[in-house]
């Protein structure tokens, strides 16, 4: 089912034509708009004066701006990516923002001038300092853009001594890669113990098999030597013990979490990010889980996919999501965050549909490669100490179902979990969750738990996915559109959200993301573009004062109407200009080179 508009479910008193509704928008905001253009003669006018929502980019075959005039290579080739350098003219040596000799001297070249550096930098957002009035005291001191807060007029950074001691020694966020540990894994000088143990075995069941089977691996022989319950490599006897027993941890040593009637976070590549779970955590999430990460990256050392893996303190339960499509790779990945992280679970990534990862054999190409994601589940499962778990797909084509053939051999590899999106990977969200399918694989699954995904906005929702019989709900879009789903669902109400109490939760994303990124101008632009990719889901959000039909369905697509009062119209705006509007309430005016096209708008899936 595509998305549908259905006027009749607003109440007609709020219900307005496109026309009406830019205008509306237009007329508040001219008079901001006129002073923007007489301080600079480079603004586009025909920007300043377009109603009309921007047309998605098409893919161009050709880059003009190149010599060797190549095809563009990879995902969202239309997309702008604006490097957070761009933004800053002139940056100060980090030497000088720590009050320490910079260790390159005159070959640095970064700005050691402060006086010259504070006149060209760009004016303050705000009065205040989040960092600062949190934390006591500022990391970012004269480049934060917050700097007056904490600074004094001879541009010494001033402390709240008393702050400063509670958080001292006190670690806020955990999973971050040292530079120990990224050279080691640059110079491959990681050990990987458990894991070359269990390849071995792979290798020499492949060897054995080739010899007694004319060239086919013995599938039985593999199946018997690496069974979750006994050790791969021949055990030596030690009294009444076996090393195996001395070793290795059983599965019922194992850390054990209790997945049964929790509602949990779904791992959102791009939106679902530190400063968004901690929003989440807010309103009620009760399991929280990294981004997507690659396990490639991860081992190469890759401080952007490393920072997926962190975790703030009130994640009380949280889960690094991997993808990878062979058991080597997924099997030392597993075996580096069992060693390196703090997590209480890890999840295969077998649901993503893009075709990045499909087309090398992960995501959803794990389903159609039984040996391999078998292999990989009970490797991972052999370097874990704590429990895995795999999220799914129904399969690949629209018609052709294959999760309930898979969730019994799952049962057999020592899966822990299963989560199951409603969906195939063709589908993607042209037609609603088949939820008849989950229960028929949820009664499959048990004793082991599986939750259900797909289509969850509104706490009645929730009550019919709970029917089915599954342990627990996944949500995903649903907690993009609004992030109090889970305080609905608890509470079971529909909650009439304020415009200003969603402005606040905005602030909080904007100072947890300051937190996170930086107060100073990269994290702040940052933090802007993590903003608006959430707002572009945000803005789906029809308030339930407005309906005359509750709950709103996630499939149908807002008509335009009016709020009932300005900012809760902008919120509903689908324009991208309007959701800078929205940023520029919270983090101050973008710079002049500022870009932004949203993930979904862009040529992410062709």
């Amino acid at each position: 089912m595509k998305e549908q508009s259905r006027p009749s479910d607003l109440s007609k008193q709020f219900l307005t034509t496109k026309d009406k509704f830019h205008g509306l928008l237009d007329s508040e905001s001219q008079g901001s708009k006129r002073e923007k253009a007489s301080e600079s003669d480079t603004v586009d006018d025909s920007k300043e004066t377009s109603l009309e929502e921007p047309e998605p980019k098409r893919l161009k075959q050709n880059f003009e701006g190149r010599p060797d005039g190549k095809r563009l290579r990879g995902q969202n080739k239309s997309r702008p990516h604006t490097k957070p350098t761009a933004y800053d003219e002139k940056r100060l040596c980090h030497s000088i923002i720590q009050n320490k000799e910079c260790p390159f001297g005159a070959k640095c070249f970064f700005d050691h001038d402060i006086v010259k550096y504070m006149d060209s930098k760009p004016p303050d957002i705000g009065e205040t300092c989040h960092i600062y009035e949190t934390f006591g005291k500022c990391a970012y001191g004269l480049s934060c853009r917050f700097a007056k807060a904490h600074t004094t007029p001879d541009f010494k950074s001033m402390e709240k001594a008393d702050l400063v001691k509670v958080y001292e020694g006190r670690t806020m966020v955990k999973n971050n890669m040292s530079k120990e540990l990224q050279g080691r894994l640059r110079k491959r000088s990681v050990s990987f113990e458990k894991s070359e143990k269990y390849l071995k075995t792979l290798s020499d069941n492949k060897d054995k098999g080739a010899q007694q089977g004319n060239g086919k691996t013995s599938e039985k022989a593999f199946i018997k030597n690496t069974s979750s319950d006994k050790q791969p490599a021949p055990v030596k006897t030690v009294g009444p013990l076996t090393d195996a027993d001395v070793i290795k941890l059983r599965p019922c040593e194992k850390k054990q979490v209790d997945f049964q009637d929790k509602l949990y976070l779904a791992p959102l590549t791009t939106c679902g990010n530190l400063p968004f779970r901690r929003v989440c955590k807010r309103f009620g999430a009760d399991i929280t889980c990294g981004e997507m990460a690659m396990c490639t990256n991860l081992l190469q050392g890759h401080q952007s996919e490393w920072a997926l893996l962190r975790r703030h303190e009130s994640e009380d339960v949280f889960g690094i999501q991997l993808e990878g499509s062979f058991p080597d790779t997924m099997t030392r990945c597993a075996e580096l965050i069992n060693n390196n992280t703090e997590v209480d679970f890890v999840d295969i990534n077998s649901g993503c549909p893009i075709d990045l990862v499909y087309n090398k054999g992960g995501g959803c190409g794990l389903m159609t490669r039984t040996r391999k994601f078998e292999r990989i589940v009970k490797g991972m499962n052999y370097v874990l100490d704590v429990p895995l778990t795999v999220k799914i797909r129904t399969g690949v084509q629209e018609k052709s179902n294959i999760a309930h053939k898979l969730i019994p051999e799952m049962k057999n590899w020592g899966v822990s979990m299963i989560t199951l999106h409603g969906r195939s990977r063709e589908q993607r969200y042209t037609k609603l969750a088949d939820w008849d399918y989950i229960t028929t694989c949820a009664k499959l699954a048990s004793p082991i738990p599986l939750f259900g995904n797909g289509d969850i906005l509104s706490y009645e929702d929730a009550m019919k996915a709970k029917e089915t019989g599954v342990s627990g709900i996944m949500i995903a879009r649903g907690a993009l559109i609004k992030p109090w789903i889970f305080t609905e669902i608890k509470e079971s109400r529909h909650w009439d959200i304020s415009s200003s109490e969603r402005l606040d939760i905005l602030k909080d994303f904007s100072n947890f993301g300051l937190e996170h990124w930086g107060s100073d101008t990269r994290g702040v632009e940052r933090t802007r573009t993590f903003l608006l990719e959430w707002l572009s889901f945000l803005c789906r959000y029809i308030p339930v004062g407005l309906l005359e039909r509750v709950p709103q369905k996630i499939n149908e697509r807002p008509p335009y109407y009016m709020g009932r009062n300005y900012l809760e119209t902008l919120m509903a705006s689908q324009n991208v200009e309007d959701w800078i509007r929205i940023s520029e309430m919270l983090l101050g005016p973008v710079p002049k080179n500022f870009e932004f096209l949203p993930k979904h708008k862009a040529n992410s899936y062709k």
